[in-house]
């Protein structure tokens, strides 16, 4: 049973992938990919920076927007600010299940 968080928690990761991997407009990697260059740690701050450049880019776009940009449209602000909530949110899952899954390791007797 305990390896049911990790699966969970593998698959919340790899659905946070495909969701930056699409709003970048890159092709995924597979897993053995991301294995081989830094393991867990280092896709997981690879998130997050990918997570931060789609807010940057979006919030810029927006503020651009405001300042009355001719060549940035209205629909293509608000797309891409739902894209950086729905990142965000997907970030505060996988942060949730980082902590349920910690909780229940560390409350597994020794």
């Amino acid at each position: 049973m305990s390896t049911s968080p990790l699966s969970s928690l593998e698959s919340v990761l790899g659905q946070m992938r495909a969701i930056s991997a699409s709003a970048t407009g890159q092709p995924q990697r597979s897993s053995s990919a991301a294995e081989d260059s830094g393991g867990f740690a280092a896709e997981l701050s690879r998130s997050l920076q990918r997570l931060s450049a789609t807010q940057n880019h979006a919030y810029q776009q927006a503020q651009a927007f405001e300042a009355g940009a001719p060549d940035i449209a209205l629909n293509d602000v608000m797309i891409d600010l739902q894209k950086a909530n729905i990142a965000f949110q997907a970030s505060v899952q996988v942060r949730n299940r980082l902590v349920a899954a910690y909780q229940e390791i560390a409350s597994m007797p020794v």
